[in-house]
């Protein structure tokens, strides 16, 4: 017979804490198709190596974490605490964590405001209804030239010998953008295999944090994407995102000067791959609009 005063006793009896989690696939109106991420409704702040504990068990390249405020309820409230934590490390900005976070608040808890406000390490985060989409008002991150002889290795482990049109840096959010040149076809960027190993070996001083891989599109040929890309970011134990909305804040800009269009529609062409559209606003920020498929609905007992 166990005692009170027992460890087992105390294991057996101690109170689970339960976390409503989803999984949901964001920029996409398919399931298995787009970016899963692990989305966790909050009621009270945790510490921080429990939401990294929970990430790496969720396993995903994003797992959201959704922190009410002012006592309001998630169906009721119109402001939210959000960070996002890869299964590493936590990121200061997800776009499809947030586009998911957005799907459970508005397709599971019915939330009836006409937008929520995600209070984030890259300042508040506004995500509205349209139709079937979502739309997010995020950062505008506009990268900018980078010396090629600088990094000659690592953009050899990236893209081999591909020839490259472009090379930009984005300082903000760490990201080194590649874009090869028009007379690469789509199949050589889907075909694409950077070997971690060689990434990581070749950028080691924690100055770039992924790697964006673009290529023009064809806008003539439906549905019409201005470009495409895939994205590679091992530093934070993800060797390949499926599509990824923080990187689109980057590309957003470098598109736009170069088509000269203020409205895109970009392709991601992972193997799960997914869309979004994207349109430059007047005040600096960009719009992310995409769609999202909720494919899990469970409670984590921790």
């Amino acid at each position: 017979m166990l005692n009170s005063a027992s460890p087992d006793f105390r294991v057996k009896h101690l109170q689970l804490m339960e976390i409503p989690v989803f999984t949901v696939d964001a920029f996409t109106n398919l399931p298995f198709k787009g970016n899963p991420a692990a989305i966790c409704l909050i009621e009270n702040e945790l510490q921080d190596d429990l939401y990294q504990s929970i990430a790496a068990e969720m396993n995903l390249s994003e797992t959201a974490f959704i922190t009410r405020r002012n006592s309001m309820d998630f169906s009721s409230g119109a402001r939210f605490g959000l960070r996002w934590f890869t299964p590493k490390s936590e990121v200061p900005l997800c776009g499809h964590a947030t586009l998911a976070s957005a799907a459970v608040l508005f397709y599971v808890k019915k939330n009836i405001n006409p937008f929520v406000v995600f209070e984030t390490m890259s300042g508040e985060l506004n995500v509205r209804q349209h139709e079937e989409s979502l739309i997010m008002d995020f950062p505008l991150n506009k990268p900018k030239p980078q010396d090629q002889r600088e990094i000659k290795d690592l953009l050899k482990a990236a893209v081999g010998d591909l020839p490259i049109q472009d090379v930009c840096y984005c300082s903000t959010t760490k990201k080194l953008m590649i874009r090869l040149s028009d007379t690469c076809n789509r199949s050589e960027l889907t075909s694409l295999r950077p070997e971690v190993e060689a990434l990581l070996k070749n950028e080691y001083t924690g100055r770039i944090k992924g790697v964006i891989v673009t290529m023009k599109g064809a806008p003539n040929a439906q549905p019409g994407y201005d470009f495409y890309s895939r994205y590679f970011a091992p530093w934070v134990g993800i060797p390949e995102d499926p599509v990824t909305g923080s990187a689109h804040t980057v590309l957003a800009g470098y598109w736009s000067e170069k088509l000269n269009k203020k409205k895109m529609l970009a392709y991601q062409c992972s193997s799960r791959g997914g869309e979004m559209e994207l349109e430059l606003r007047d005040d600096g920020r960009l719009n992310i609009s995409g769609r999202a498929q909720i494919v899990l609905q469970g409670t984590l007992k921790i």
